[in-house]
Parts: C-alpha cells; sequence; structure tokens
C-alpha cells in the first residue's frame, strides 16, 4: 500500500475541484494524513487588441482566505492546512508539492478539450506531466447532466418495476 502522509489538494472553487476535495478528504481520513488546501492566484494579464484590454479580475486574499476556511470546516475529522500563494498556477502547485512533501496531489480538472484546451492549457495535464508525486485529477459530472442521469435511472426502475 502506498504510504499517504500529506495530501496537496489545489483549489479553484469550481465544482470540479469541490469534487476533488471530497475524494481528498475521503483519502486524509482513510490514510490519517494532512491535507493541504492550496488556492492560487494568478499574476494579472493585460492582452492587447488595438490596445489594452482590462486584465480579469481575482478575488482578493482575504477572500480567498476565507473561502479556504469554509473548506477547512467540511473537512471533518481531518488535520487541515491552508496556503494562498500568488504567481503561475502549475509553478506554484508543483513548488508546494515540493516544499509540502506531498505525497499525492488530488485536483480537478475541467476536462477542456479542442480549442478552449489549445488557448486556455491544461493546469492539471501540466501538473501531471510534471509533479514529484503521483497525482490524482478528479472530473465531477455537471449538475445538468447528473440531473438526466438520476431520472434516466429512475424511469428505468420504472419500467422494470411495471414489467
Amino acid at each position: 500500500m502506498l504510504p499517504l502522509a500529506t495530501i496537496l489538494h489545489p483549489t479553484d472553487f469550481s465544482e470540479n475541484s469541490e469534487f476533488a476535495f471530497r475524494v481528498a478528504c475521503a483519502l486524509a481520513r482513510d490514510y490519517n494524513a494532512r491535507l493541504v488546501l492550496l488556492h492560487v492566484v494568478p499574476p494579472p494579464m493585460v492582452i492587447y487588441s488595438g490596445g489594452p484590454v482590462p486584465a480579469e479580475t481575482w478575488p482578493s486574499i482575504e477572500e480567498v482566505q476565507e473561502k479556504l476556511r469554509e473548506l477547512e470546516k467540511q473537512a471533518h475529522h481531518v488535520r487541515v492546512e491552508s496556503q494562498v500563494l500568488e504567481g503561475d498556477p502549475v509553478e506554484m502547485i508543483l513548488r508546494a508539492a515540493e516544499e509540502t512533501r506531498s505525497d499525492v496531489i488530488v485536483m480537478g480538472t475541467h476536462g477542456r478539450s479542442g480549442l478552449g484546451r489549445l488557448l486556455l492549457g491544461s493546469v492539471a495535464e501540466s501538473v501531471i506531466r510534471k509533479a514529484p508525486c503521483p497525482v490524482l485529477s478528479a472530473k465531477s459530472l455537471p449538475a445538468r447532466q447528473k440531473a438526466i442521469e438520476e431520472e434516466e435511472v429512475k424511469t428505468e426502475a420504472s419500467a422494470a418495476a411495471n414489467a
């Protein structure tokens, strides 16, 4: 069995990160491991297209810390610590993995493909390729797809009961 003492969970507070957080908490409980929550605030970007286009605004450090505290409260029976770093998300995740001596990184992925992946890249993919430890990438189903699948299960159960 792979010994897990420290689990790193980078989060962007998305639905996929929330699912990965639940997976990270379960692993931390099962292995009595320390869970390190990490949020990276990217550097501001200015795009030029015939003139500067305003950069995307990111939450303040205080807002991010509050969101991390809320996650900590949800991590029942788990030793948790939080970090907020500023910089390139991939570089900061890799640095945090090294500095915390993480045994595994558990992170969500948005599952982009095609043009979206080409333009935006994939933080998860880059981390997987460069990480100093195993990476568990978790993608949850979108809420709409979940609802459709649940309805299909109910319909199938109803049809089976009536047969």
